[in-house]
C-alpha cells in the first residue's frame, strides 16, 4: 500500500484549516512549505489525483477534487461564450 510521504500529508493537513483571507494562507505557504502560493497549488494539483492521498483522507480529496472540477467547468463555460479560451 503506497503511503504519503510527510510533505504530501502535511499539504493535506494545511488544506483542512479554514482561511479567511487569501494573503493570510499565501504567508502561511511560504512559511510553512519553503513554496511560491504557484508552487503550492501545482504541487496539490498532482496530489489530488494519488491513490494515496485518496485513502490518507477522501473527503478532503473528493472536496478538492469537485473544486477543482467546478474551477475547470467554469472556465470551460467563459471560454464558449466568447469563442476563444482565455489567456
Amino acid at each position: 500500500m503506497d503511503d504519503l510521504d510527510d510533505r504530501s500529508a502535511r499539504i493535506l493537513e494545511f488544506e483542512r484549516r479554514a482561511w479567511q483571507h487569501p494573503g493570510v494562507k499565501d504567508e502561511a505557504i511560504r512559511d510553512e512549505f519553503g513554496l511560491s502560493s504557484a508552487r503550492y497549488y501545482q504541487v496539490l494539483g498532482a496530489l489530488l489525483d494519488e491513490p494515496a492521498a485518496l485513502r490518507h483522507d477522501p473527503i478532503l480529496i473528493h472536496r478538492l477534487q469537485r473544486m477543482r472540477d467546478d474551477r475547470r467547468a467554469a472556465r470551460d463555460r467563459r471560454t464558449l461564450q466568447i469563442g476563444r479560451p482565455l489567456v
